[in-house]
C-alpha cells in the first residue's frame, strides 16, 4: 500500500482494495504487458488521475465512462477527456453540443476536461488502462472490481452526489446507487451511434446544477477555459 501514489482521502478509503489479491494480480498483468513491449495508455502516473484531481470529500458529480482512448496521446486518466492538442472524439463533440443547447455554452476548442474534475466532477472510467490500438484489451483484468469499489465508496460516504450515467453500461455498473441519497440522471450514450436516442435534449448539465443548488452546494462551472 505504501508504494501507491494516490490522493490521501482515496488512498485511505480504498486501502483494502490495494491490499487485495485481485489488485496484486492486476499489477502483475500490467508489468508483464510492459515487459512484453506493449504500449499502455494512459501512462502509469495517470492511472488514478481522476481520483487525484477529485478528492473523495469533494465529489459532487460522477460521470462514468468505459475504457480509456487507445490512440497515442489521447488518454490521460479522465473519461471522455483528451490531452490538449488532440482531436476531439465524436462522443465529446456531442457532449459539447448538448451543453450548448442546455446552457448556451459554446463548444470548447479542446477536449481537456480537468477544469471539471477540479470542481468535484469525478470523471471515472470503468477500466483504467488499455493497450495501444486494442480497444477494451484490459477488460476483465480487475479494474472493474476496483472502480465498483470507488463508486460504492462515493455512494456510502458522500451525500447529494449527481451520478450522470450515459448508456446501458454505465447504468448497469452504478445500478446499486442509493437514489434516496443521490440524484441519478440516465440517458443514451453521447456516441454518434446513440446520441439521437435520448442523449441530445437530456439537459444533464442544468439538471445537475439545479440539484446541487437545491441542496446548498455550489453549481459546476461547465464552461471550459479557452486555453489549457
Amino acid at each position: 500500500m505504501a508504494d501507491i501514489k494516490l490522493e490521501e482521502t482515496w488512498k485511505f478509503a480504498l486501502e483494502e482494495e490495494f491490499d487485495s489479491a485481485y489488485m496484486a494480480d492486476l499489477k502483475k498483468f500490467l508489468v508483464a504487458e510492459k515487459q512484453a513491449g506493449k504500449q499502455i495508455f494512459p501512462k502509469g502516473s495517470e492511472y488514478f488521475r481522476a481520483l487525484d484531481l477529485t478528492p473523495l470529500d469533494e465529489v459532487k458529480v460522477v460521470i462514468l465512462g468505459q475504457d480509456p482512448y487507445h490512440g497515442a496521446g489521447q488518454a490521460h486518466g479522465l473519461c471522455f477527456s483528451v490531452q490538449p492538442g488532440v482531436r476531439m472524439p465524436p462522443s465529446l463533440v456531442n457532449i459539447y453540443k448538448e451543453m450548448q443547447a442546455d446552457l448556451d455554452i459554446p463548444p470548447a476548442k479542446h477536449g481537456f476536461l480537468e477544469h471539471w474534475a477540479e470542481q468535484g466532477v469525478l470523471l471515472l472510467n470503468s477500466v483504467l488502462t488499455v493497450e495501444e490500438g486494442q480497444a477494451a484489451a484490459h477488460q476483465g483484468k480487475g479494474w472493474e472490481k476496483f472502480t465498483d469499489a470507488v463508486i460504492r465508496t462515493v455512494n456510502d460516504e458522500c451525500d447529494g452526489v449527481v451520478f450522470i450515467l450515459w448508456g446501458s453500461y454505465a447504468q448497469k455498473k452504478a445500478a446499486f446507487v442509493d437514489q434516496e441519497r443521490h440524484l441519478v440522471l440516465k440517458s443514451a450514450h453521447p456516441s454518434p451511434l446513440s446520441a439521437h436516442n435520448g442523449f441530445l435534449g437530456s439537459r444533464p448539465f442544468s439538471k445537475t446544477n439545479e440539484y446541487l443548488q437545491s441542496i446548498g452546494k455550489d453549481p459546476v462551472d461547465w464552461q471550459l477555459p479557452d486555453s489549457v
